[in-house]
């Protein structure tokens, strides 16, 4: 009788164990901020992001919906530099996510676990990482760079007249 016992309650905790693994994790687990780990364009060799490379991408999803993404690269000389891509807002809502109101796509985004996502865009695989340590001020900062990507109109008028004569 003990044997049969310990036989279900072993039972049991497995079955326990993989329905917890398979848990559907929460869409507000996206607020925060990501890096990109690697991407791979179809048919193409998987390209590692971060030291070795020189190249990461960075996206910060707000509790609001605010959105930015941001390209950052390490120069020869070993500066940082932050190239702001978009800013707007996101939508994430049982697996269908859009960005700067572009269409819902189903799968964009996958997650692996509460720190890991990965997603297709335009035939590029994707894997980002949270990242669950990243300070205040470093987000902000980048966030502010996206922010300020879309230059002002009367600004590109005299960039225009001024500098493309």
């Amino acid at each position: 009788m003990k044997q049969l016992m310990l036989v279900m309650v072993v039972t049991l905790m497995s079955a326990l164990q993989v329905c917890a693994q398979k848990a559907k994790i929460a869409d507000k687990e996206l607020v925060g901020s990501w890096i990109m780990e690697s991407m791979q364009w179809e048919g193409e060799k998987k390209i590692m992001c971060g030291k070795n490379t020189g190249y990461v991408q960075f996206k910060y999803y707000g509790p609001n919906g605010e959105y930015a993404c941001a390209e950052i690269a390490l120069t020869k000389d070993g500066k940082c530099v932050v190239m702001p891509h978009e800013y707007g807002t996101y939508t994430f809502k049982d697996g269908w996510y859009s960005e700067m109101g572009r269409e819902k796509v189903k799968d964009a985004i996958v997650w692996v676990d509460k720190t890991t996502t990965k997603g297709t865009w335009q035939k590029r695989h994707d894997i980002w990482k949270k990242q669950v340590n990243m300070p205040e001020k470093l987000r902000k900062y980048i966030v502010d760079c996206c922010r300020m990507k879309d230059t002002p109109a009367d600004i590109q008028q005299m960039i225009k007249t001024t500098m493309f004569k």
